[in-house]
Protein backbone atom coordinates (compact mmCIF):
# COMPACT_ATOMS: atom_id res chain seq x y z
CA UNK A 1 0.00 0.00 0.00
CA UNK A 2 1.00 3.64 -0.43
CA UNK A 3 2.02 6.28 2.07
CA UNK A 4 -1.49 7.68 2.51
CA UNK A 5 -2.35 4.83 4.89
CA UNK A 6 0.24 6.28 7.30
CA UNK A 7 -1.69 9.56 7.54
CA UNK A 8 -3.16 8.96 10.99
CA UNK A 9 0.14 7.63 12.32
CA UNK A 10 1.99 10.70 11.07
CA UNK A 11 -0.49 12.98 12.86
CA UNK A 12 0.14 11.18 16.14
CA UNK A 13 3.93 10.99 16.00
CA UNK A 14 4.33 14.53 17.30
CA UNK A 15 7.12 17.00 16.64
CA UNK A 16 10.13 16.32 14.47
CA UNK A 17 10.71 15.48 10.83
CA UNK A 18 8.45 12.69 9.54
CA UNK A 19 8.90 11.52 5.94
CA UNK A 20 6.49 9.07 4.28
CA UNK A 21 7.41 7.47 0.96
CA UNK A 22 5.69 5.45 -1.75
CA UNK A 23 7.76 2.47 -2.81
CA UNK A 24 8.12 2.09 -6.61
CA UNK A 25 4.85 0.85 -8.07
CA UNK A 26 2.76 1.69 -5.00
CA UNK A 27 0.66 4.71 -4.08
CA UNK A 28 1.51 7.59 -6.39
CA UNK A 29 4.97 6.29 -7.35
CA UNK A 30 5.37 5.28 -11.00
CA UNK A 31 5.55 1.64 -11.97
CA UNK A 32 9.17 0.48 -12.40
CA UNK A 33 10.21 -1.42 -15.55
CA UNK A 34 10.19 -4.61 -13.50
CA UNK A 35 8.93 -5.54 -10.04
CA UNK A 36 11.61 -4.94 -7.44
CA UNK A 37 12.84 -7.40 -4.87
CA UNK A 38 12.74 -6.46 -1.20
CA UNK A 39 16.51 -5.99 -1.34
CA UNK A 40 16.37 -3.64 -4.33
CA UNK A 41 13.57 -1.63 -2.73
CA UNK A 42 15.73 -1.32 0.38
CA UNK A 43 18.67 -0.05 -1.66
CA UNK A 44 16.47 2.67 -3.17
CA UNK A 45 15.13 3.69 0.24
CA UNK A 46 18.68 3.91 1.59
CA UNK A 47 19.75 6.07 -1.37
CA UNK A 48 16.77 8.36 -0.75
CA UNK A 49 17.64 8.63 2.95
CA UNK A 50 21.23 9.58 2.21
CA UNK A 51 20.16 12.20 -0.33
CA UNK A 52 17.09 13.77 1.26
CA UNK A 53 16.74 12.87 4.96
CA UNK A 54 18.76 13.63 8.07
CA UNK A 55 20.32 10.27 8.87
CA UNK A 56 20.53 8.05 10.77
CA UNK A 57 16.74 7.84 10.94
CA UNK A 58 14.12 5.76 12.73
CA UNK A 59 12.53 3.65 10.00
CA UNK A 60 8.95 2.40 10.29
CA UNK A 61 7.58 -0.33 8.05
CA UNK A 62 4.17 -1.99 8.08
CA UNK A 63 3.50 -5.52 6.80
CA UNK A 64 5.57 -5.96 3.62
CA UNK A 65 7.16 -2.62 4.41
CA UNK A 66 8.67 -4.23 7.50
CA UNK A 67 10.62 -6.56 5.21
CA UNK A 68 11.99 -3.57 3.29
CA UNK A 69 12.90 -1.71 6.49
CA UNK A 70 14.72 -4.76 7.85
CA UNK A 71 16.73 -5.01 4.62
CA UNK A 72 17.63 -1.31 4.80
CA UNK A 73 18.93 -1.79 8.34
CA UNK A 74 20.90 -4.93 7.44
CA UNK A 75 22.33 -3.68 4.14
CA UNK A 76 22.77 0.04 4.94
CA UNK A 77 23.26 0.34 8.72
CA UNK A 78 24.70 3.85 8.44
CA UNK A 79 21.27 5.21 7.47
CA UNK A 80 19.38 3.69 10.40
CA UNK A 81 19.17 4.71 14.07
CA UNK A 82 16.39 2.21 14.89
CA UNK A 83 13.58 0.31 13.21
CA UNK A 84 9.89 -0.28 13.94
CA UNK A 85 8.41 -3.36 12.31
CA UNK A 86 4.60 -3.24 12.43
CA UNK A 87 2.82 -6.53 11.68
CA UNK A 88 5.90 -7.98 9.95
CA UNK A 89 5.47 -10.51 7.15
CA UNK A 90 6.10 -13.24 5.98
CA UNK A 91 5.54 -15.89 8.64
CA UNK A 92 7.42 -18.99 7.35
CA UNK A 93 4.55 -21.16 8.60
CA UNK A 94 2.29 -19.57 5.96
CA UNK A 95 4.58 -18.71 3.07
CA UNK A 96 2.12 -19.35 0.26
CA UNK A 97 -0.24 -16.97 -1.51
CA UNK A 98 -3.43 -18.81 -0.45
CA UNK A 99 -2.35 -18.89 3.22
CA UNK A 100 -1.39 -15.22 3.29
CA UNK A 101 -4.55 -14.12 1.47
CA UNK A 102 -6.75 -16.19 3.78
CA UNK A 103 -5.13 -14.66 6.87
CA UNK A 104 -5.55 -11.17 5.44
CA UNK A 105 -9.20 -11.73 4.52
CA UNK A 106 -9.99 -13.12 7.98
CA UNK A 107 -8.23 -10.16 9.58
CA UNK A 108 -10.00 -7.43 7.59
CA UNK A 109 -13.41 -9.13 7.78
CA UNK A 110 -14.00 -7.44 11.13
CA UNK A 111 -12.42 -4.12 10.19
CA UNK A 112 -14.30 -0.86 9.71
CA UNK A 113 -15.62 0.09 6.24
CA UNK A 114 -13.10 2.97 6.21
CA UNK A 115 -10.14 0.62 6.62
CA UNK A 116 -11.49 -1.76 3.97
CA UNK A 117 -12.04 1.12 1.54
CA UNK A 118 -8.53 2.49 2.09
CA UNK A 119 -6.98 -0.91 1.58
CA UNK A 120 -9.01 -1.65 -1.55
CA UNK A 121 -8.03 1.70 -3.08
CA UNK A 122 -4.34 1.05 -2.44
CA UNK A 123 -4.43 -2.48 -3.85
CA UNK A 124 -6.12 -1.16 -7.00
CA UNK A 125 -3.49 1.57 -7.31
CA UNK A 126 -0.78 -1.10 -7.10
CA UNK A 127 -1.81 -1.94 -10.63
CA UNK A 128 -1.77 -4.94 -12.94
CA UNK A 129 1.47 -6.36 -11.49
CA UNK A 130 0.05 -6.88 -8.01
CA UNK A 131 0.37 -10.65 -8.30
CA UNK A 132 4.08 -10.37 -9.15
CA UNK A 133 4.61 -7.90 -6.31
CA UNK A 134 2.91 -10.31 -3.94
CA UNK A 135 5.27 -13.05 -5.08
CA UNK A 136 8.28 -10.78 -4.50
CA UNK A 137 7.12 -10.46 -0.90
CA UNK A 138 6.61 -14.22 -0.50
CA UNK A 139 9.99 -15.33 -1.89
CA UNK A 140 11.87 -13.01 0.45
CA UNK A 141 12.99 -14.74 3.66
CA UNK A 142 13.09 -12.04 6.34
CA UNK A 143 14.05 -14.52 9.04
CA UNK A 144 17.50 -14.60 7.42
CA UNK A 145 17.72 -10.80 7.54
CA UNK A 146 16.60 -10.08 11.11
CA UNK A 147 19.79 -11.42 12.79
CA UNK A 148 21.83 -8.95 10.69
CA UNK A 149 19.86 -5.93 11.95
CA UNK A 150 22.12 -4.38 14.58
CA UNK A 151 20.00 -1.31 15.28
CA UNK A 152 17.48 -1.21 18.15
CA UNK A 153 14.23 -2.72 16.89
CA UNK A 154 10.62 -2.57 18.02
CA UNK A 155 8.32 -5.29 16.73
CA UNK A 156 4.77 -3.99 16.99
CA UNK A 157 1.60 -6.02 16.41
CA UNK A 158 -2.09 -5.70 17.06
CA UNK A 159 -3.25 -8.17 19.69
CA UNK A 160 -5.69 -9.72 17.19
CA UNK A 161 -3.39 -9.63 14.15
CA UNK A 162 -3.95 -12.83 12.15
CA UNK A 163 -1.41 -11.95 9.45
CA UNK A 164 1.45 -11.56 11.95
CA UNK A 165 0.65 -14.05 14.76
CA UNK A 166 2.12 -13.61 18.24
CA UNK A 167 4.28 -16.73 17.90
CA UNK A 168 5.89 -15.37 14.73
CA UNK A 169 6.37 -11.87 16.12
CA UNK A 170 8.02 -13.28 19.24
CA UNK A 171 10.40 -15.20 16.99
CA UNK A 172 11.13 -12.01 15.02
CA UNK A 173 11.88 -10.02 18.17
CA UNK A 174 14.08 -12.81 19.52
CA UNK A 175 16.10 -13.03 16.31
CA UNK A 176 16.81 -9.29 16.28
CA UNK A 177 19.98 -8.58 18.30
CA UNK A 178 18.28 -5.60 19.97
CA UNK A 179 14.65 -6.55 19.40
CA UNK A 180 11.62 -6.25 21.63
CA UNK A 181 7.94 -6.94 21.14
CA UNK A 182 4.94 -4.74 22.01
CA UNK A 183 1.24 -5.33 21.35
CA UNK A 184 -1.66 -2.96 20.81
CA UNK A 185 -4.63 -4.43 22.71
CA UNK A 186 -7.82 -5.01 20.73
CA UNK A 187 -6.38 -4.30 17.27
CA UNK A 188 -5.57 -6.41 14.22
CA UNK A 189 -3.15 -6.13 11.31
CA UNK A 190 -4.36 -2.66 10.31
CA UNK A 191 -3.85 -1.08 13.74
CA UNK A 192 -2.04 1.96 12.35
CA UNK A 193 -4.78 2.61 9.79
CA UNK A 194 -7.92 2.28 11.91
CA UNK A 195 -6.63 4.31 14.85
CA UNK A 196 -2.89 4.91 15.02
CA UNK A 197 -2.83 6.69 18.38
CA UNK A 198 -1.99 3.59 20.49
CA UNK A 199 0.73 2.47 18.07
CA UNK A 200 2.14 6.01 17.92
CA UNK A 201 2.43 6.14 21.72
CA UNK A 202 4.49 2.96 21.73
CA UNK A 203 6.67 4.23 18.88
CA UNK A 204 7.29 7.57 20.61
CA UNK A 205 8.23 5.81 23.84
CA UNK A 206 10.59 3.52 21.93
CA UNK A 207 12.25 6.45 20.12
CA UNK A 208 12.60 8.37 23.41
CA UNK A 209 14.45 5.41 24.93
CA UNK A 210 17.18 5.39 22.27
Amino acid sequence: MGRTVFGDLIRHLGDGEVVAVDLPGYGEAPEPPRVLTMERSADLVAAYLRDRVATPAVLIGHSMGAQVVAEVAARHPDTVAAVVLIGPTVDPAARTAPQQLWRLLCDIAVESPRVIALGAREYIRAGPHLRTKFRAMLVHEPEKTFPRVRAPALVLRGEKDLVAPRRWCRAVASSLPQGRLEEVPGYGHETMIRDAAPAARLIRAFAASL
